[in-house]
C-alpha cells in the first residue's frame, strides 16, 4: 500500500488582509456622519460587528453615535425608500 503522508490537505489559498474599516485617526463621533453612514444597512439597521469587522470598543461607540445622530435628526430611524406596488 502506498499511502501520502497528507492524504487531507487543505488548499494553499492566499488571501489579502482586509483593511480595518476604522483607523486609527478616526473619530467615532455622531457628527462624522461619512464614517457612521458606514455602518448602518439600506434599511437603516445597524450593522453587527462581525459584519462590520470592527472591536467590541469600537462597536459599541458606533451604536451609540448612530443613537444620538437619529436623535438629533442627523440619521433617519428607518429608511424606508420602497415604493409598494399591488
Amino acid at each position: 500500500m502506498n499511502k501520502s503522508k497528507r492524504p487531507f490537505t487543505k488548499s494553499k489559498r492566499s488571501f489579502r488582509r482586509r483593511l480595518p474599516p476604522i483607523q486609527s485617526g478616526d473619530r467615532i463621533d455622531y457628527r462624522n456622519m461619512s464614517l457612521i453612514s458606514r455602518f448602518i444597512s439600506e434599511q437603516g439597521k445597524i450593522l453587527s460587528r462581525w459584519v462590520n469587522r470592527v472591536t467590541l470598543k469600537q462597536q459599541r461607540l458606533i451604536t451609540i453615535a448612530i443613537k444620538q445622530a437619529r436623535i438629533l435628526s442627523l440619521l433617519p430611524f428607518l429608511n424606508n425608500q420602497k415604493q409598494f406596488e399591488r
